[in-house]
């Protein structure tokens, strides 16, 4: 059986960062990207608030560069998914893609979080052509135009409040007659004038053309059916951490992302460290993964030294 020093499981920022790091390290460290290599980002197109792309960078191309700069270092970057973890043993015990298993001395998990979708066929085919699920990431596009934010929680308020500083006009389709939010964030929609909250309304449908979105379809409890028109679509209904595999060995909070101690990369679990979205559910950007990457390498590194 294979073993090694640092397997590394996802990428994005966080994976691939994680790799860089603990190759200059001398680490030898295995990188698993996982069913979406080069993470959620890649999901989307222009990425303009990363450091160092005054102009902008595609997201794939930012995410390309970044796995070729952990391969220059050594970082051996493979295509699979760990679908079973034994660290219950040391070495930790790895199976990828059902079959091939692995060992390995130190775990960095960086394997994001998912954000949650309606499940409609339209959504999925304008995903990236006005279907986003961060305002942040990409509601800069949108200025002056308009776009409609799902959700009625916390998060959808922050998105909307903040795409309504860009935005002409910003709807709210809200599932239920009230919203989730607390008080402070309901107010403060509440109190922002080119946000309008549709109330008892689902989406039945995006609409768009070759464009992109144009406009959504959407029903209301009373069964009414209507289109709003609209340049950007939001999904604002919270994000899944990608941390089951890994649940039954280390601590995660009631909504799945890893726990992990104050200031540093460790889990409940020494040895194994993580790294990106699957232990944020506050910031959810880049940048951020990025340096939380290089944290568990370090981690990972003095673990190491440490304990061997």
């Amino acid at each position: 059986m294979e073993r090694v020093k640092c397997l590394i499981v996802g990428s994005g920022p966080a994976g691939y960062t994680a790799a860089i790091y603990a190759s200059r390290a001398g680490l030898g460290p295995v990188l698993y990207e996982g069913m979406q290599p080069g993470g959620q980002l890649t999901t989307t197109t222009q990425v303009d608030n990363f450091p160092g792309f005054p102009e902008g960078v595609d997201a794939n191309v930012m995410m390309a560069d970044i796995r070729r700069q952990a391969e220059r270092f050594g970082a051996d970057i493979r295509f699979g998914a760990v679908t079973k973890a034994d660290l219950g043993k040391r070495p930790f015990v790895l199976t990828i893609d059902e079959s091939k298993q692995i060992e390995a001395d130190s775990l960095i998990i960086a394997t994001g979080a998912s954000a949650k979708y309606l499940g409609l066929d339209s959504e999925k085919a304008f995903r990236g052509m006005g279907v986003s699920a961060c305002a942040t990431c990409d509601g800069f596009f949108y200025r002056g135009k308009v776009v409609a934010v799902v959700g009625g929680g916390d998060t959808a308020c922050e998105e909307a409040t903040y795409l309504a500083g860009l935005c002409r006009k910003v709807y709210m389709i809200v599932r239920r007659n009230v919203l989730r939010a607390t008080e402070a964030m309901q107010q403060k929609v509440k109190e922002t004038e080119n946000i309008e909250i549709l109330w008892e309304c689902q989406t039945q449908e995006v609409l768009g053309d070759m464009s992109g979105v144009t406009g959504a379809r959407l029903v209301r409890k009373s069964g009414e059916i209507f289109d709003i028109d609209i340049d950007g679509f939001f999904l604002a209904i919270g994000h899944h951490p990608n941390s089951e595999v890994f649940a039954e060995w280390i601590e995660t909070d009631a909504a799945g992302y890893i726990v992990v101690k104050d200031g540093t990369s460790a889990t409940s679990l020494p040895g194994v460290f993580a790294a990106g979205d699957v232990c944020d559910p506050r910031y959810r950007q880049a940048v951020v993964a990025a340096g939380s990457g290089c944290k568990a390498a370090m981690d990972a590194e003095k673990y190491l030294k440490e304990s061997l």
